[in-house]
């Protein structure tokens, strides 16, 4: 692709010239508004970002690495841990305006044991076998809950309780999601007004979208020409770099450290300022 192309194609879609510059401090606390902008590779960087931005799961792995509840307020297994049972939310809605209840939750995870729910917020799963470990598997975003369990693809109708609902999405190529209002996690996550994610095979075009500002994150394998302290950061570090993104972005003071792309949470997460 010539130059003219890949500025093409780094502009569509954007309504805004990039927030920030070189330089600019980041307050301690996370700041609303804005749009978050990612290149990445062919591979499934676009699934699972898009997928951590427009549904939730029961649980989560918080920045710090802990455990948390996201749908579910909370958990008790039976003396052999392979009985489940779950409290979950009563204040959620899927995008769509359908309102989240354990029946969606058991359609969803099906495939896991006998899900039953007992009731609008009691949710119970059998499992074949004892799994001590079962709340932190599913913060998986493999197991994200669905209006009646239905598929999570294709991108651009998928119809979640996450903090972004679908704007633009084109499987493998493209994802645009906006802020849903009045998000059950207002004030906790979901921090700018839209987040978007553009697949760029060729890390140096995906380095060049980063370096001339038409993007805020890239996905590169250590690449030459860009460290540059004063104008990017680096994770989960410089040494082990595979991420890169502009001082203007923000991100929580711990990261899991059990992907590069912070479990797909990514959108939820990270702030522009």
């Amino acid at each position: 692709m010539t130059r003219i192309d890949r500025r093409a194609l780094f502009a569509s879609g954007a309504a805004a010239a990039l927030l920030a510059s070189a330089g600019m401090s980041l307050a301690d606390r996370p700041r609303e508004g804005g749009t978050l902008r990612l290149a990445v590779p062919r591979d499934d960087s676009l699934e699972r970002i898009a997928r951590g931005a427009v549904f939730d799961t029961l649980t989560e792995i918080a920045p710090d690495g802990t455990l948390r509840g996201e749908l579910a307020t909370g958990w008790q297994p039976d003396d052999s841990a392979r009985v489940w049972s779950f409290d979950l939310r009563d204040d959620v809605t899927f995008h769509d305006g359908t309102r989240f209840s354990a029946s969606d939750a058991a359609a969803s995870l099906a495939e896991i044991g006998l899900a039953e729910a007992l009731g609008p917020t009691r949710l119970r799963l059998e499992l074949a076998e004892a799994d001590p470990g079962l709340p932190l598997r599913l913060a998986d975003i493999r197991f994200a809950i669905t209006r009646a369990g239905g598929a999570v693809t294709p991108l651009e109708q998928a119809n979640g309780t996450g903090c972004y609902r679908v704007e633009r999405a084109q499987d493998g190529r493209h994802f645009l999601g906006r802020k849903v209002a009045d998000h059950y996690k207002q004030g906790q996550a979901g921090w700018v007004d839209m987040v978007e994610v553009i697949v760029i095979p060729d890390a140096a075009v995906r380095a060049e979208a980063l370096r001339d500002g038409y993007v805020d994150v890239a996905a590169l394998p250590q690449p030459d020409g860009l460290r540059d302290r004063t104008r990017f950061r680096y994770h989960p570090s410089e040494d082990d770099m595979a991420l890169a993104a502009a001082v203007s972005v923000g991100l929580p003071r711990q990261i899991g450290s059990r992907g590069p792309l912070d479990d797909g949470r990514i959108a939820e997460r990270w702030w522009v300022g």
